[in-house]
């Protein structure tokens, strides 16, 4: 961890969960931080907490959903300096239900969020740490990249998070040897507003067999916590591995 004291970090999706999780481990490793998210209050917040754990933070409130929001935020970022870790955590799991039933300008709003962001962002960053020959690139993913048949109902989800993937896999292959890595985290099955969001659907909306299957996630306790996944990505964030998909699981153990 030691080579990540110093370093600033930008953290999408900021402002709850994972992000704000992620972002307060990295603040505790010695990370100044870049928070970014559609919630003002929410980023206030977590900024608070960054500063408490005495290091320093700024906020960027964009919809990154939005492709106005999403140039303008690219084009500030590409003339920063001094971003030298990225977790790009903001995501949608909408549009869900049956594929008749899925409009399309839903799906191009979650492949812009999901995806087109996340290129968007790495670009715009890239030439900072490839000039200092040291970088961290981390996309959030999910493990049902993996096994996109066992979310029946999320279709849109699962096609988003396989194109991320595979947009890490080939960035990490074009970087080798630069100092920076890219790298895929599928953080596990998490207490977060998205899964709360899911067990409050209608069952007929989205799927009876995949809504009783968070709910019993929830009732049987089966649910880590997002500082528990958070702990587990920071771990991994210390080494110089690159190309891989991180799990929960696969996190060197604490020494």
């Amino acid at each position: 961890m030691s080579s990540l004291t110093g370093r600033t970090a930008l953290v999408t999706g900021a402002g709850r969960g994972i992000g704000r999780a992620t972002a307060l481990a990295l603040a505790q490793a010695g990370v100044d931080l870049i928070l970014l998210a559609r919630s003002r209050d929410q980023l206030s917040s977590v900024a608070d907490e960054v500063r408490y754990l005495g290091r320093t933070a700024s906020t960027v409130v964009a919809d990154l959903s939005s492709l106005e929001d999403l140039e303008r935020t690219r084009q500030a970022l590409a003339q920063a300096e001094g971003i030298d870790i990225v977790v790009n955590n903001a995501a949608t799991i909408t549009p869900m239900g049956a594929m008749t039933s899925i409009e399309t300008n839903d799906v191009l709003s979650a492949m812009v969020l999901n995806v087109v962001a996340v290129t968007a962002l790495n670009s715009a960053l890239l030439p900072h740490m490839l000039q200092q020959g040291w970088g961290r690139i981390v996309n959030i993913s999910s493990g049902l990249a993996g096994r996109p048949a066992d979310f029946v109902g999320g279709n849109t989800y699962v096609t988003t998070k396989a194109a991320l993937e595979a947009h890490t896999i080939n960035l990490a292959a074009e970087i080798e040897h630069t100092g920076i890595t890219a790298n895929i985290y599928r953080p596990g099955i998490v207490d977060t507003g998205m899964q709360a969001w899911i067990r409050e659907q209608d069952p007929q909306q989205i799927g009876e067999a995949l809504h009783e299957r968070f709910v019993s996630l929830h009732e049987e306790g089966n649910l880590m916590t997002p500082e528990q996944s958070a702990d587990a990505l920071l771990r991994h964030l210390g080494s110089a591995a690159t190309g891989q998909v991180w799990t929960v699981a696969s996190a060197p153990a604490v020494t």
